[in-house]
């Protein structure tokens, strides 16, 4: 298996095997030795049956809701807009679902890739980082994936805790069960996309080190073997930054359709829970106003964790310019024209490969497009409420000409 030429990938396994529970990505186990082929393919044939059973599951489930939030406009006798907003957003449960099916055996072939480029990548940049000030420690990156880990204990805790009874009494209890999975099911793919966040961010650091420690020995080298050791680590290691601009570039290529689906549907099921928040305003007994908000947060907050961990490995890959500008003022390096036609190269190399987690191209995955979709929907609830009480208005001046007739 991959994970066990890669520490980066084995620190990350209990996380993969968990999504892969939950249906969202195949098993780390079917990629990696080739001498096991028959039992790869019994695993993915199992695994493809489970998968199957999870669509249709997520279609039953779907499909009741609808029927649920149709008796429910039926009875409030509110208006189509409720209607049509409601069966879009139930109605993503299915596409997302199948989006992340279909996403898996289409790109079976990538992500395999993918694990094989991190435990390459992997492997070259220790072996890069030997005569430069070794690796560095991998207790940040356990951490980091323990923040991950402790978000997708939050997840699962709090959305049956805020949805559970906010679906009413239109929806029968073993729906509301299997709704609620559905719903964890779809959130974690977030916090999957976070996983290889927190991978290359890791690899970022470890060639960011092993720079600082090039730019370290440069201040005391004086001797011309030494230079061109540093020209040839220097080297190495733009060309590492080249392949790991690849690896990102295929990690956001993996994760288009599923993230860009993620940010649609938690975006609409925002808008739903406003509407319907402001539709039970003027009930007494609506006990769930409080935790329409709850589960308006969780969502939000689960569309910041990517944006805010990729904002933190771009911020971190951001570095190597001014990195490279301080090596290039000093004076042994100003005194060796090879190590400055290097610099210079590697400094055009970092202007050009500009490191962007995007889905497709369709918008950027960080905090700059984090803000402009919460500006973005609070600019939508505005549109809304005020249809809204246009709406209340018509109807009290209906009903006023009413009794004065």
């Amino acid at each position: 298996m991959v994970a066990k030429k890669s520490r980066l990938l084995a620190s990350a396994f209990p996380y993969l095997q968990i999504f892969s529970a939950f249906s969202l990505t195949p098993p780390p186990q079917s990629f990696g030795n080739t001498s096991h082929r028959r039992l790869r393919w019994y695993l993915m044939a199992g695994y493809m049956c489970y998968a199957t059973g999870i669509i249709v599951l997520v279609l039953y489930v779907s499909y009741l809701n609808i029927i649920a939030i149709n008796e429910e406009v039926l009875d409030y006798k509110v208006a189509d807009f409720t209607r049509v907003l409601g069966n879009i957003q139930k109605g993503l449960f299915s596409v997302m679902a199948i989006a992340n099916q279909l996403n898996m055996p289409f790109n079976y072939r990538r992500l395999g890739g993918i694990y094989q480029d991190i435990a390459d990548l992997e492997k070259d940049i220790d072996a890069a980082s030997q005569c430069f000030g070794g690796q560095r420690s991998g207790n940040g990156f356990r951490f980091r994936l323990a923040f991950v880990g402790l978000w997708l204990i939050l997840l699962v805790t709090l959305i049956p805790r805020f949805t559970l009874m906010a679906m009413g009494p239109y929806v029968s209890w073993p729906c509301k069960v299997l709704t609620e999975f559905v719903r964890i099911m779809q959130q974690l793919k977030s916090l999957e996309y976070c996983v290889f966040v927190l991978i290359i961010h890791e690899l970022v650091l470890r060639l960011r080190h092993t720079l600082l420690q090039l730019q370290e020995d440069l201040e005391d080298c004086d001797r011309q073997d030494m230079l061109q050791a540093v020209c040839v680590a220097l080297k190495r290691n733009q060309l590492l930054i080249g392949r790991l601009w690849r690896l990102e570039s295929e990690v956001g290529a993996y994760f288009t359709l599923p993230m860009t689906l993620l940010f649609i549907y938690n975006g609409l099921t925002i808008l739903h829970l406003v509407n319907w928040a402001y539709i039970n305003t003027f009930l007494d007994n609506d006990c769930c106003r409080y935790d329409r908000f709850g589960i308006s947060s969780i969502l939000l907050l689960n569309l910041l964790v990517p944006c805010l961990l990729s904002q933190l490995c771009i911020n971190a890959y951001n570095c190597f310019p001014r990195i490279l500008h301080k090596i290039r003022c000093m004076s042994t390096a100003s005194d060796f024209p090879i190590l400055t036609r290097g610099l210079r190269e590697y400094s055009l190399q970092m202007q050009h490969l500009k490191l962007l987690f995007t889905c497709g191209g369709l918008f950027d995955i960080n905090l700059k497009y984090f803000g402009g979709m919460l500006v973005t929907i609070l600019g939508y609830i505005i549109i809304l409420i005020q249809f809204k009480i246009q709406a209340i208005a018509e109807n009290k001046y209906k009903s006023s000409l009413n009794i004065s007739a």
